[in-house]
């Protein structure tokens, strides 16, 4: 199960563009369980990164 937690020691700064509804939901996610919005972002990010299936990454 995907849990939510604190910290990285070393981070570089990128603009994305994301669609409102998402930034919304992060926003509320982050604020419910205590976190930054970038912390949120980083932890998402990681667990699609980790669960990405194998014949999608060759595509």
């Amino acid at each position: 199960m995907f849990k939510l937690q604190k910290g990285y020691d070393e981070y570089v700064t990128k603009t994305f563009r994301l669609p409102k509804e998402f930034v919304e939901q992060l926003e509320k996610l982050a604020f419910d369980n205590s976190l930054s919005l970038n912390q949120l972002v980083i932890q998402c990010l990681k667990y699609a990164i980790d669960n990405l299936d194998e014949n999608d990454s060759e595509k």
